[in-house]
Order: C-alpha cells, then structure tokens, then sequence
C-alpha cells in the first residue's frame, strides 16, 4: 500500500504538471487566434466565446451529458434484480430510468438514471468498498450486493425496467429472414439501418463511459470534460463500433473580482511534444487507477495522439486524444448532414457494412479505405445527385451563432439550423429510392476517374488531385489534408472492382428464386432455410418501417471515424497493436 501511495502521488503531481503546461499553451494559442480574420469577421475568440448560441446538436450534447451524470451504472446478479435494486435506490431519490443489458451473456448491469443530481451524490457518499488492499477510486460503476433485508416499495414509484438486454446484437438467423421477406430493396435497407444503429441505451453508456473517465480525471485537474464523438455521435455508427473520446480544457470564466490566483507551471515545449508526453502520463494512471480500464496501448506518433483502451463494462474498443476540437465539429457537420435527408443514414450505414463485408475496411488501420473517408464517399455522390449541399453553400448561409474556430486557428463555421437551409435542399427535388440510390453509388464510382480528380465536399465537385495519391479526399474543415492518403492503388483498384460486382449482383440476382437477393448478396447474408417461402413483412416489421419513415419525414434522425491515416500511424499500430502498459 505504501508503494501505491508513492504512485499514487507521483502521478498526481506529473499529471498536475502536464495538464498545467496543456491548459497554459491551449490558453495562449486562442489569444493568438484573436489575431485571426475569418469570414465572418468575428473580432476575437474570446468574443465569440461569449456570444455564441448553441447549435441544435450541441444542445443534444449538453442533454446527454447531464443524462450520464445523473445515472449510475450498477452490476447484479441478472436482470430479475432490478425490483430490489429499483426500491434500495428510491431511498436515495426518484428514479427517471433504468436499463438492463448483458456482456458475454455472463455480467448484467443495470444503468439507473435518477431525476436529480443530488440523489447521485448521496449513494456516492453511502456507497463502501469491498476490502482494504486496493486502490480506492470512486467511480459513477458500482456493484450491487445481495442484502438480507428487502427494502419495501414506495406507493408513489413504480417499478420500471424500460429495457432488457438493450445491447443485443441482432441475430443473423433473424438478419437473414427479415432481409429476405422484404418487399423490396428499398425496405431491406431500412430494416438494416434498424437492426444495425446505436440503440439509446447504446449511446446512453457511451456518454457515461466518458463521464467515468470525467469523474476520475477532474480530481486531479480542475474544469476539463471528456466528449464523445465521431460515429457514436453523428447517427453513421453501428452497433459495437468503437469509441471515439477527447479531453478538452473547460476554462469557463475568469472570476476577475478575486483577488487571489492558483499557481500554476509554464511550459514552452511544442505542441506536439507537450500532448504526446500528456497522453502518456494519463495512460500509465488510467491503467493503474481507473476501474473498467483495461489494455491500455499508446499510440502518441500518430498526427492525432491517442490512447486506446477497453472499457470492460461494456466490450468497447476506445479511442482518447487531447483538445482536438477540429473533431468534435466535424462530428457536428457530418450529423448535420444525416439530419437533412431520411434517407442518407440508412445508405450510409449499408455502403459501410458492404464495405466491411468484401473486407475493404478492418477494424485496424493499414493501406485501405477506412469509415472516414468512404462516408465523405457517400455524402459527395449525394452532393451530384443535388441531395445535400457542400461545405461551401452551408458556410455561405451560415450566421454569427454559428461561427467556431477550432484550437489550432480552423476556421469550423457553417450552418448549424436546418430549418435555414435554401428551399432546394430543405424540400429536396430528388425523390430517389434507396434502392436507386444504392444502385447509382456504385455505378458512379465505378467509372470514377480517380487517376486525375479527387473527392472535395467542401466544394461540391471534382477537383484536380494535389498529389500523387491513389485516392484522394480533401478533409472538409482542414484542407491540406488528405484523408484517405492512406489507401494505396492496390485497394484503390479492389473498391473500383468490388462497385462493378456490386452493380452486377444487384442486376441479377431473382428475388423469388434466389434465397440471397438484393443488399443480402452485398452483405454475403443467406437464408438457410432454403424451404422457406417467401412470405409478406411480419405486422411489427412493417410497423417498425412505417414508424421510421414518419419519424424520418418529420425530423429528418466500427471503426472510429479518422481524420487521416498516416504511414506513421500505420506502422506504429503493426509494432504496438498488442502491447500493453
């Protein structure tokens, strides 16, 4: 115990010293960005910082990290636990919520959602540890113990178990039968987009995974918050992708009428330097200290540092970087875009499942085509199509609300309110099905001529290749770089080929004599049951697909989601993609 306490403080005073010398060089940096003429000629940071109103997404972020910070996350015994567990919380305050879901069909946990912060606090101060000789964190995850005495229920609360085994993945016995009763492609790919997106509960953990790492990293460091983003936040991403997380300095206010200031260090280190020694200081503690934290791997020489871990509470594969806000706006404009149109989601979801399943993506990185890039894929066919608008149309509607500069000086505005969009965009021409759309994404791109152009959202077109890239698509907020610089001729030449047998199977596959027909042949799913007749779409399928397309008219609602593969980035993943701290 001594040399966990000698640890214990050691670490606390190296992360102090790092998080000091970030807060200092991330304050300094948007002074100098008040220096920075952007197009909406904002005078300064720190006035835009002030005045600015949150956008629609934003708001939903705000919503969702006070929903995590008012729930706990409980282990029992099974789900039938709930009822005991449901009236020993009400001792501590009402409950909103509470959510079931298993991990290797072996741990259940519960996910209690409370009315009031103040109910958190008090199980938090009642809550023990179970013997001596560990390291004591208190954490938002807790373990619920068999008690001897059962605590009644109050007249006023109702028992409320709202999901069970919420985080399931569907069945592929079930996948398969559903695609294959479908009316028609178009359904198939509703019905895929369904069964394959982020449940609430999904997204719920998600949010508290990050207020657990919140939790830990505020007692050593005052106004920081971890943010979720990339696919578990834009509404592109499926079940059991991974995590994309980031640590950003909230400096809030300056309280100028106190007149007694913190001592803090000064560092002049360069950026890149300062991160990468930061991330290896949080890496060594949250190996050590943080509960649920486990195989904790650095990889700090690609362009965008990161820690990867798994969070064991869950199975998911998570990715940490540092005040990388270019990120979180990015997430921003891609759920923009999944907000314009009902039908963008579901393409978006499919392409990248085909993808998946002709293994032109993986789940580490190398010389092929990842997520990032092929969502841009998908959004620039649409731009042709007139479906969406590019970058540069919604930066040209956009207002002083919407203006955001990222921490290295990127210029991030654009439209942040749908309901601003040009009549064109809002009440979309181009009333193409799925299934069309499907078919001409492929036949688009097959005839691509990457050899001389490149892939640019931000204008909307074809524009000359800058480099010799095999393929290249521009980053849409930092133009200077390619996302998909990674990918080489070789896979380059597999995506053309794989659209041409895309096109041919959707060409001839029979629907009444094939037992895989439509998106099924894509995805290399086969019904089984060769003696099954085909039959009309079960009464809750269609509701379900009835429910969606109402809810899609009226709002319009892995692998992580890269900015740039780099060969460094690449290389390190070969030599450390199994080491651990």
């Amino acid at each position: 115990m001594a040399l966990f306490g000698r640890v214990n403080s050691n670490t606390i005073s190296l992360l102090n010293h790092c998080y000091c010398k970030k807060f200092i060089m991330v304050t300094s940096r948007l002074k100098s960005h008040n220096r920075i003429s952007i197009s909406t000629n904002i005078r300064n940071v720190k006035e835009y910082k002030n005045n600015k109103q949150e956008s629609t997404h934003e708001i939903e972020i705000i919503k969702r990290r006070n929903q995590a910070s008012r729930s706990l996350l409980i282990q029992v015994h099974s789900s039938k636990s709930y009822n005991d567990l449901h009236n020993y919380c009400l001792k501590f305050g009402d409950i909103s919520s509470m959510h079931h879901y298993h991990v290797n069909n072996q741990q259940n946990y519960i996910l209690v959602e409370f009315k009031d912060i103040v109910s958190i606090k008090e199980i938090m101060s009642s809550a023990s540890f179970i013997k001596e000789d560990i390291i004591s964190v208190k954490s938002s995850v807790l373990w619920f113990r068999k008690g001897q005495i059962i605590t009644p229920q109050k007249n006023n609360q109702r028992k409320s178990l709202f999901v069970e085994n919420g985080c399931a993945l569907p069945n592929e016995k079930e996948k398969a039968k559903q695609l294959y009763n479908a009316k028609s492609i178009s359904v198939q790919i509703i019905i895929l987009y369904e069964m394959m997106k982020l449940t609430d509960l999904e997204v719920r953990l998600r949010f508290h995974t990050a207020h657990h790492l919140e939790q830990y990293f505020s007692r050593l460091f005052d106004n920081i918050k971890i943010l979720p983003f990339g696919s578990s936040i834009n509404g592109f991403g499926r079940k059991r992708c991974d995590l994309d997380l980031v640590l950003i300095p909230n400096t809030g206010e300056c309280n100028v009428t106190s007149r007694l200031v913190f001592h803090s260090k000064l560092m002049n280190n360069n950026g890149r330097h300062e991160t990468k020694e930061f991330l290896g200081i949080l890496a060594n503690s949250m190996q050590y200290f943080i509960p649920g934290i486990l195989n904790v791997r650095r990889i700090l020489e690609a362009r965008v540092p990161i820690i990867k871990f798994c969070y064991n509470y869950t199975q998911t594969e998570c990715d940490l970087s540092a005040t990388n806000m270019t990120a979180i706006y990015m997430t921003e404009l891609l759920n923009f875009y999944g907000e314009m149109d009902w039908r963008i989601r579901p393409l978006v979801i499919t392409i990248r499942a085909w993808a998946k399943s002709q293994e032109l993506t993986f789940d580490v990185p190398g010389q092929w085509i990842t997520n990032f890039p092929l969502t841009l894929l998908v959004l620039f066919f649409l731009q042709q199509k007139k479906i969406l608008p590019s970058l540069k149309i919604l930066k040209s509607y956009s207002t002083h609300n919407d203006v955001r500069c990222a921490e290295n000086g990127i210029d991030c505005t654009f439209l942040r309110d749908v309901n601003k969009l040009p009549l064109n965009y809002k009440y979309n021409i181009n009333q193409d099905s799925l299934e069309k759309l499907l078919y001409d994404f492929f036949e688009y791109y097959s005839t691509f001529d990457f050899q001389t152009y490149g892939i640019c959202i931000r204008e909307g077109i074809q524009i000359r290749k800058p480099s010799r890239s095999a393929l290249h698509i521009t980053n849409p907020l930092e133009t200077t770089l390619n996302v998909s610089k990674n990918v080489n001729f070789y896979e380059l030449n597999r995506i053309i080929s794989k659209t041409h047998d895309a096109i041919y199977a959707l060409e001839t596959t029979d629907k009444f004599e094939s037992n895989s027909w439509g998106i099924m042949s894509l995805l290399k799913i086969n019904n089984d049951n060769g003696d099954l007749k085909k039959s009309n779409t079960t009464k809750g399928q269609m509701k379900n697909i009835e429910e969606y397309l109402k809810n899609s008219y009226e709002n319009s609602y892995e692998i992580s989601d890269k900015f740039e593969v780099n060969e460094t980035n690449i290389d390190e993943t070969k030599t450390k993609k199994k080491e651990t701290i």
